[in-house]
C-alpha cells in the first residue's frame, strides 16, 4: 500500500508528476538533514525536524512550485511573495530544465536560518 505523499505524487498529471517527482528527488539529496513528511495534505520537506520547504501545484496556472517557508527572508529574484505573508515561492516550467543553480543559492540561504 502506498502512503499518502506517494499517492499524491502519482495523481498528478503529466509533465506535472515528472517535474515534481525530480524536484521531491533534488530537494531529499540537497542535504543530509532534509526529511520528507506529509503534513496538511502536502509534500513538505523539513530541515533538521522544521519545516523548510513544500512543493504544491498553482490553482490557476496549474503550474508546480516549490514553496520555501523562510522565503519572506530571503531576497531572490525568482522568488514571488504575491499574497503570502511569511513564505515566498518558486515557480517552475515543468516542459524546462530545473533552474539547479537557483535553487540551490534559495535553499541554501533558507537554510541558514535553522
Amino acid at each position: 500500500m502506498l502512503r499518502d505523499i506517494d499517492n499524491w505524487f502519482l495523481n498528478k498529471e503529466e509533465p506535472n508528476r515528472s517535474c515534481l517527482q525530480a524536484l521531491r528527488t533534488w530537494v531529499l539529496r540537497f542535504d543530509e538533514h532534509i526529511t520528507e513528511a506529509w503534513k496538511y495534505r502536502m509534500p513538505f520537506f523539513c530541515y533538521k525536524g522544521k519545516m523548510f520547504c513544500y512543493l504544491w501545484l498553482d490553482k490557476k496556472s496549474k503550474l508546480p512550485y516549490m514553496g520555501i517557508v523562510e522565503g519572506g527572508r530571503i531576497d531572490h529574484p525568482l522568488l514571488v511573495k504575491e499574497k503570502r505573508v511569511r513564505m515566498k515561492v518558486l515557480y517552475f516550467d515543468p516542459l524546462k530544465d530545473l533552474p539547479e543553480s537557483d535553487m540551490r543559492s534559495i535553499l541554501n540561504s533558507s537554510s541558514e536560518f535553522y
